[in-house]
């Protein structure tokens, strides 16, 4: 059998006593190391766990996932996700390709980002479609999601913004010449995501577009490190945001839509500028 394990958020302890069972029996123990990571390493891991775990990287994952499924038949094999399994559509692929090769699963939840975000005040049914926030480079600067955006904030929804990880990745120049050396893990932080929305907004402004999705203005909230004990929340404009230091990986971000006063209330509670929400408040009462 193929166990996909969630992990949880914050520590090695944030597993669920069904996924350390099946952790503790296992033959192999996997453990996804590039769409998200712990505020602990593998050492810790298998300390807690007291066995040897596997790091799977995005190239075994997703070429040699043979190496994983391989006697998965006949023994228990298990493949740990940070946050919850089904968090990365990677891991659906997974599934997939296990269900076509007649290989049995079983998938063990846990919390992630997607449910983990309510700690932040906002309420979660009233969250519209999940973006992704990537690293720009000097040529090439996408800004497709701007649109999801913009739909959320029409329809009174917040939106959650997942900020980009660069884990195992190689410069263009490596890659060209088939080196397998690789570049220093990045980690977006919130700082950086709210000065990337703020420049998208600018040159819709500069091609003349009047009705923006959203404006220096908007309240945003910024995390970090949900789920762990160093964990930070700041609430406040999105021009503020771009000054606020939440430190270490991982980061996400929150634009917010419309806004019930118990939304405001929590949200003041993480307030960059606590009378920024007074005011909000008394103008939504």
């Amino acid at each position: 059998m193929l166990y996909f394990v969630g992990l949880g958020l914050g520590d090695a302890a944030d597993i669920t006593v069904k996924g350390l069972e099946i952790v503790k029996k296992a033959k192999r123990v996997y453990l996804e190391a590039y769409t998200s990571i712990l505020t602990v390493g593998k050492e810790a891991l298998e300390t807690f766990y007291g066995r040897e775990v596997i790091l799977a990287d995005r190239e075994m994952v997703e070429q040699q996932s043979d190496v994983i499924f391989e006697d998965s038949d006949k023994e228990d094999v298990a493949f740990l996700v940070v946050g919850d399994p089904f968090g990365a559509t990677t891991h659906t692929d997974l599934a997939l390709r296990a269900h076509q090769l007649g290989i049995q699963y079983r998938v063990i939840h846990n919390a992630s980002i997607m449910n983990a975000i309510g700690c932040c005040g906002l309420q979660l049914y009233n969250y519209g479609e999940t973006i992704s926030i990537v690293f720009w480079t000097d040529t090439w600067k996408p800004d497709s999601y701007y649109d999801k955006i913009a739909t959320n904030r029409e329809r009174g929804m917040h939106t959650l913004c997942l900020l980009d990880i660069k884990v195992k990745e190689q410069s263009i120049e490596n890659l060209m010449k088939g080196r397998k050396v690789y570049e220093p893990p990045r980690y977006m932080a919130v700082n950086e995501a709210a000065s990337q929305l703020i420049e998208i907004i600018e040159k819709k402004r500069t091609e003349g577009v009047e009705q923006l999705a959203y404006t220096e203005d908007t309240i945003c909230v910024g995390v970090a490190r949900i789920g762990s004990e160093s964990q930070q929340i700041a609430a406040g404009t999105l021009q503020q945001l771009t000054s606020v230091d939440l430190g270490g990986p991982l980061h996400s971000l929150v634009i917010a839509g419309h806004m019930h006063p118990m939304e405001l209330e929590m949200l003041k509670l993480f307030a960059v500028e606590p009378a920024l929400f007074d005011k909000l408040l008394e103008e939504a009462r």
